[in-house]
């Protein structure tokens, strides 16, 4: 058995330009702390963790990682210990200045702050040795969650219901949500991924895992790459928030949103289209990005 999460639901945002409808799937609300892509990731890797007998978890992020957030709530839903190797020694201090590290630390999640240089090292064998050593036998999972049985997860975020829609649009970190979203899709349907990265090493990390051919990335709204925002940004999140009352996080599914927006006032969906945009959570790391903004006097998120 894995914890209980709600439904999510598409809400209905506007008609712009040649008729185009625009619909959120709500995966945010699946759950308050594992939310969105998280829970589907880690969905099928919890029950195999626990099928094989695993009682603790070890995985990688940064320091405003959704993903370390998730695993350590994850964690502590279902009683596995949880380890976080983060990237950066200098946070081994801060916890208490870090938002998520503290939520990750009050859910009994213990850390291991290596060097930027060792963390490079997350997928060695070496190091994954090195690492079973210091604290045990652990069930591994990725930076980021993706593996294979996350994207089975993933699998599962489309329904029958929306079979009818013309466009899938999703923000991309590490593939493993869009590759479960082309998966399941229907040949009909075109999946475009919005890279909240630079660079295009995504492609051919998605095409290990997926089976169809009716996708592509649009890879013009990161911004600057991950992490990086600017006024323009914060403006069309808390425009959206206002306008929708959806609030969206900036690093992945409002970067999205800005995208089909900006796309949808181009003219680029064809007349009538019907797409539907997937909002995969990440929330709690707006506090961590407000702590920045303020720092550089910006406006806050609101959420």
């Amino acid at each position: 058995m894995i914890f209980k999460v709600k439904d999510s639901v598409n809400q209905f945002v506007n008609i712009y330009n040649n008729d185009v409808r625009l619909y959120i799937k709500r995966e945010d609300l699946l759950h308050e702390f594992v939310s969105g892509n998280k829970f589907r990731k880690l969905k099928y890797n919890l029950k195999e963790a626990r099928k094989k007998g695993f009682q603790t978890l070890l995985t990688f992020g940064g320091a405003y990682s959704n993903h370390i957030a998730a695993v350590a709530s994850a964690g502590k839903l279902m009683s596995f210990k949880t380890i976080g190797v983060i990237r950066g020694e200098e946070l081994y201090d801060k916890i208490e200045r870090n938002p998520t590290l503290m939520f990750a630390k009050e859910c009994g999640m213990k850390f291991k702050f290596v060097s930027r240089q060792t963390y490079r090292l997350k997928t060695a064998e070496t190091f994954l040795k090195e690492l079973k050593e210091e604290f045990g036998t652990f069930y591994f999972i990725p930076e980021g969650g993706t593996n294979a049985l996350a994207v089975k997860g993933c699998e599962e975020i489309l329904r029958e219901t929306d079979f009818d829609f013309d466009y899938i649009c999703c923000a991309v970190g590490t593939g493993g949500t869009i590759s479960g979203i082309i998966n399941c899709s229907k040949p009909s349907q075109k999946v475009l991924g919005f890279p909240a990265l630079k660079g295009s090493f995504l492609h051919k990390d998605i095409c290990k895992f997926v089976t169809q051919s009716n996708w592509g990335l649009i890879t013009d709204f990161h911004f600057g790459g991950y992490a990086k925002i600017n006024l323009d940004l914060v403006e069309f999140i808390n425009g959206f928030k206002k306008d929708y009352g959806i609030p969206l996080d900036p690093i992945y599914t409002g970067k999205m949103l800005f995208g089909v927006m900006d796309l949808i006032s181009k003219g680029f969906f064809p007349e009538g289209s019907k797409i539907l945009a997937i909002h995969t959570g990440g929330l709690q790391g707006v506090k961590g990005m407000n702590d920045y903004l303020k720092k550089k006097n910006l406006p806050q998120i609101e959420i």
